[in-house]
């Protein structure tokens, strides 16, 4: 099973957003047994609680929704097989707390030609929105990367 943790600062916008796209990829591809996927936070302000009300309506609105629980990033988490982190200071903040984990850590838009998701936290629900839609189009590209490597690897 190959095991993959999104990675924000709070874990309540753009990392459980990563999850629940994948989650929603991975239904619709009929691959949810081939993946465990999780999502956590550099920080743990927010531990304990749910997405922000405006991630949980884009998702919704998506039908990518799921329960969740924001967490903060523990040592367990360095076993991941990828970390897909949003931003350049999250990659600099998760090499740190999971140095053994630095060669799995990487910008989630790295898979679709680089950049940062933008922190839509202080933004209204278009930003939500947005953010939504670069998630989705990185994930994709991931999930085809993974599918062409395993059709390659079993050939």
């Amino acid at each position: 099973m190959t095991r993959v943790l999104f990675v924000c600062m709070g874990n309540i916008c753009r990392s459980p957003m990563a999850e629940g796209i994948f989650r929603k990829l991975l239904r619709e591809r009929g691959l949810e047994g081939a993946f465990e996927v999780d999502s956590a936070g550099t920080g743990g302000w927010h531990a304990g609680e749910e997405a922000d009300p405006r991630a949980r309506r884009v998702m919704e609105r998506h039908d990518a929704s799921f329960a969740h629980r924001a967490r903060q990033v523990n040592a367990k988490d360095a076993d991941y097989d990828y970390i897909f982190v949003m931003d350049r200071e999250n990659l600099a903040t998760l090499c740190r707390m999971l140095p053994q984990a630095q060669s799995r850590i990487r910008l989630v838009m790295d898979l679709v030609g680089g950049g940062e998701v933008p922190d839509p936290y202080y933004d209204d629900l278009e930003a939500f929105e947005q953010v939504y839609a670069m998630l989705e189009r990185a994930i994709a590209a991931f999930l085809d990367q993974v599918a062409l490597t395993d059709t390659n690897a079993s050939s």
